[in-house]
């Protein structure tokens, strides 16, 4: 049976990964629809998105948006200003080192529940992220696989570095090996659901499919963010 987390349950913190919408160097595969400048405004709109996901989920106090590539960009300074969400500068190093140190951050002391996702998921609704805050009751871990071998969020009750260390990100083998890690580890994680990222320009039809407009960040439209549990 897995282990109750209940007696040590904290507010679980969320965190988010992302990158200024530089054209050019955000979301780059998407250029040969979108070019340089519509693959930048693309990507702008996810993070909007996600973000308000995160928000919807949990009380914006709660939501950490750890940013790359210039901290001081006007659209991280208006997330955190319309929604309350914190602004963080991601640390140098791989994928495996900015996820670890995000959710160590949670728990620099003791332990305490955290998760991390990235910027670029939009089918990770505010419902999932409620899921898996609550599979953190019952498990050391809990991952959403994503279709294309990845994941898009992986969540933990403590700092496990052997997670994140030496895994071949950006390839199709890191829910693979993760998952050998984890056995290794002795560690049971829950599997709620599979999701997709936007990576490529099939992604981005699929993404305006789902959704046709921007979100809004207007506060009439976003009054019970902070409420949420």
């Amino acid at each position: 049976m897995p282990t109750d987390y209940g007696h040590q349950r904290r507010p679980i913190a969320l965190h988010l990964l992302a990158k200024a919408p530089i054209p050019g160097k955000a979301k780059t595969r998407l250029n040969p629809r979108l070019g340089a400048y519509g693959s930048a405004s693309a990507h702008a709109e996810m993070v909007k998105r996600c973000v308000v996901h995160a928000c919807r989920a949990l009380p914006a106090a709660q939501v950490t948006l750890w940013t790359a590539l210039d901290h001081e960009h006007p659209l991280f300074l208006a997330l955190q200003q319309r929604l309350g969400i914190n602004l963080a500068p991601q640390p140098e190093g791989d994928l495996g080192v900015r996820i670890r140190h995000a959710l160590a951050s949670t728990f620099p002391s003791t332990p305490g529940p955290a998760m991390i996702m990235g910027s670029d998921c939009p089918s990770i609704t505010p419902e999932l992220i409620q899921t898996c805050a609550a599979r953190l009751a019952t498990h050391p871990v809990v991952i959403l696989p994503a279709e294309d071998g990845g994941y898009g969020l992986i969540g933990t009750n403590d700092d496990y570095p052997a997670l994140f260390r030496d895994i071949p990100w950006g390839g199709g083998e890191v829910l693979n090996v993760t998952r050998k890690r984890l056995d290794a580890l002795g560690l049971k994680a829950a599997f709620p659901a599979t999701v997709w990222d936007v990576d490529r320009p099939e992604d981005w039809q699929r993404y305006r499919r789902l959704y046709p407009r921007a979100p809004s960040l207007a506060p009439s439209s976003f009054s019970s963010s902070r409420n949420c549990s």
